[in-house]
């Protein structure tokens, strides 16, 4: 199985052209670039959302 990154908003940056072997490897890509705001009080209006689906 293949995974993509894309956008919640449906535009395309340098994360939505990678696509992975393991779900798991796209979440460690999310999870190094966003992990850290979660529980922040960091302004969220200037981040792009993310999901990760399948490619079939």
């Amino acid at each position: 199985m293949t995974y993509k990154i894309i956008r919640i908003d449906g535009k395309d940056d340098e994360h939505t052209d990678q696509s992975f072997d393991k779900y798991s490897d796209a979440y460690d890509l999310l999870e190094a670039l966003y992990g850290d705001l979660c529980c922040s009080d960091t302004d969220y209006g200037d981040i792009a959302y993310y999901d990760i689906v399948e490619i079939i």
